[in-house]
């Protein structure tokens, strides 16, 4: 029952949010106290899913839709709590950093984010794909108008771009889980896993390629892998500092937590024969997402294409089929959440006081707000992976997956570490040092109470994470060892799909 009311208690809040009474801050006040309950109700989760991370815990099976057969089908293991947590814990933030920025329908703003957090959550914790794919629609929806109706001024037009993107490829998915569906007589994932493990499902090569790539696009869209990046300036640029936080820190794990849970465990062997050029688009997405952020002139756009980078990644080390690689691209996907939601959370206070996201028109920053520019500061030496912060800890492990299959991986994949280095030290320096203008100096103002309470949190996070790694590693382990298991390059339902050859 816990974990059935954390999915539903957010959409009751969306309800109720777009009853209260016009006038602001109620829904504000509603809405933030109702998103802190949601968390609180999240952490309740850890014990009994930290006892056994490798098995779905708080598992509820019933069914939805008696033909076809669709169930209602939701557990969490040691992966799934980690995201759902991410997403419990920065819903509130977000809330927070809009109080004051936000000032025109606030009622439908605070309720969409209430609705995007429903749609999240249930995503990360589906195990039946009808109702996977239900929950991934839904995200789009409240992102959509979040980009669309309080974004800057090309707003239509990267609300539209993201739509239609993210749209493609849930289309071809939706083709391939009706494909699934038509031979295995279920949408249960838990059920077709063990239908391929005992031999009583099995994949042809010819099928198995094309569904692998149909699930592969469209989670690769969500990543998003390069090339099919393009959206993802444009929507980070024209949101508002909310919906950034949102899509960063989340909504993009949705697409490589599907490669993880779904693409690759049951389609192993087309993965395993995909994963080199699959490999060679995510250190190419790490270059070039570093190389194209260090020309950026615009802030938001900078942190955006770091993003395309950090999570090219998560992309190697999934791909890496390591113990090592899996640790490192969950963990990665959980400090990306962290250090880029803040990043883009310090972006937006400088916006709120600027009105500007150009470099250039910035400088000496530090001057009239010092706190300001020590928190940017911890946050930049977070995302460039300083040891002792949490980028370090995932880059690190995907790095050294990558090296126990081929060091050349791991050597043009550590050229990105080196980039972002360049891009976020020298975005720091053109801000923050210098003489400051008569305009900054005007409108610059340090860190305000509200402003501390949401950064703080992320703070502690970037430390925590990056010294006592043995909070969170210790069940994704575990729940890694199961998917690397399923990925071996021989296997019994392998064997039967290539007539006993190797995989790899």
């Amino acid at each position: 029952m816990l974990l059935n009311a954390l999915i539903f208690l957010p959409l009751v809040g969306f309800i109720v949010a777009l009853l209260l009474p016009k006038g602001g801050e109620t829904v504000k006040r509603f809405s933030l106290a109702f998103s802190v309950v949601i968390f609180l109700q999240s952490l309740s989760l850890l014990g009994p899913v930290l006892d056994n991370p490798g098995a779905m815990s708080f598992e509820t099976n019933i069914s939805w839709i008696t033909t076809p057969k669709i169930q209602y089908h939701v557990g969490m293991d040691g992966v799934s709590l980690w995201l759902v947590l991410l997403t419990t814990f920065l819903t509130p933030i977000a809330m927070l950093i809009s109080w004051k920025y936000i000032d025109t329908r606030v009622e439908q703003f605070f309720a969409f984010l209430l609705l995007l957090e429903f749609g999240l959550v249930g995503v990360f914790v589906s195990l039946d794909f009808f109702l996977f794919y239900v929950f991934w629609e839904i995200c789009l929806v409240p992102m959509y108008f979040l980009i669309g109706i309080w974004g800057h001024d090309r707003r239509i037009y990267a609300a539209v771009k993201f739509f239609l993107y993210t749209m493609a490829g849930s289309v071809l998915m939706l083709a391939a889980i009706i494909y699934v569906y038509g031979k295995a007589g279920t949408f249960d994932y838990l059920v077709i896993m063990e239908m391929l493990k005992s031999g009583k499902l099995v994949f042809t090569a010819a099928e198995q390629m094309p569904l692998f790539l149909a699930f592969f696009l469209a989670f690769a869209i969500k990543v998003p892998l390069f090339p099919l990046h393009t959206w993802l300036p444009d929507a980070h640029v024209e949101a508002p500092t909310a919906g950034s936080v949102m899509l960063a820190s989340v909504m993009l794990k949705m697409g490589t937590y599907g490669l993880l849970r779904f693409c690759v465990p049951m389609f192993p062997s087309a993965a395993r024969q995909c994963a080199p050029w699959i490999v060679a688009l995510a250190i190419i997405g790490i270059v070039y997402g570093a190389l194209v952020a260090l020309m950026q002139p615009n802030m938001k756009k900078l942190v955006a294409y770091s993003s395309v980078s950090h999570l090219g990644f998560v992309v190697l080390g999934i791909f890496s089929f390591t113990q090592a690689g899996l640790d490192g691209a969950v963990y990665q996907m959980l400090n990306h959440g962290v250090s880029t939601g803040a990043l883009f959370m310090l972006v937006g206070y400088l916006y709120e006081r600027r009105h500007s996201l150009e470099i250039k028109d910035y400088g000496g920053v530090a001057t009239p707000a010092p706190n300001l520019a020590i928190v940017f500061l911890i946050t930049t030496l977070a995302s460039i992976g300083l040891p002792l912060l949490n980028n370090f800890v995932g880059e690190f492990l995907v790095l050294q997956g990558s090296a126990q299959v081929n060091i050349w991986w791991t050597a043009f994949a550590g050229l990105g570490v080196i980039f972002s280095a360049c891009y976020m030290l020298w975005l720091y320096q053109r801000v923050f040092y210098g003489e400051a203008s008569e305009e900054v100096s005007h409108h610059m103002h340090d860190l305000t109470t509200r402003e501390w309470v949401a950064i703080v949190p992320l703070i502690v996070l970037m430390v925590w994470m990056g010294t006592y790694t043995q909070t969170f590693l210790p069940s994704i382990s575990a729940s890694n060892k199961i998917v690397l298991e399923q990925t071996k390059p021989i296997s019994q339902y392998n064997v039967k799909l290539q007539g006993g050859s190797d995989a790899r």
